[in-house]
């Protein structure tokens, strides 16, 4: 059971805002409920994993290739085109 360390009573603003007062969290999830009461859960919002450095060396010798004109036929990906294979 969660034990409550803060309560007070907040007042919606003309823009449909509250404010958290003293809030430990940057970002919140809101979830609001047909009765009028409004959850928030706690957010911590973290950087994407950086890419390798081999996948940019890859990725820059695409695109050296694709320059030089190294590339494959134009995909035709309208619908109902795709190779079938067996299975």
């Amino acid at each position: 059971m969660d034990v409550s360390i803060k309560e007070y009573d907040a007042k919606i603003d003309t823009k449909k805002r509250i404010t958290l007062r003293g809030s430990s969290y940057e970002y919140y999830h809101v979830i609001e409920f047909p009765n009028g009461k409004i959850e928030l859960e706690p957010r911590i919002l973290v950087e994407p994993p950086d890419i390798s450095d081999a996948t940019l060396r890859m990725m820059d010798s695409a695109m050296a290739n694709l320059k030089k004109g190294k590339a494959s036929e134009p995909i035709d990906n309208r619908a109902g085109t795709a190779p079938q294979y067996e299975v």
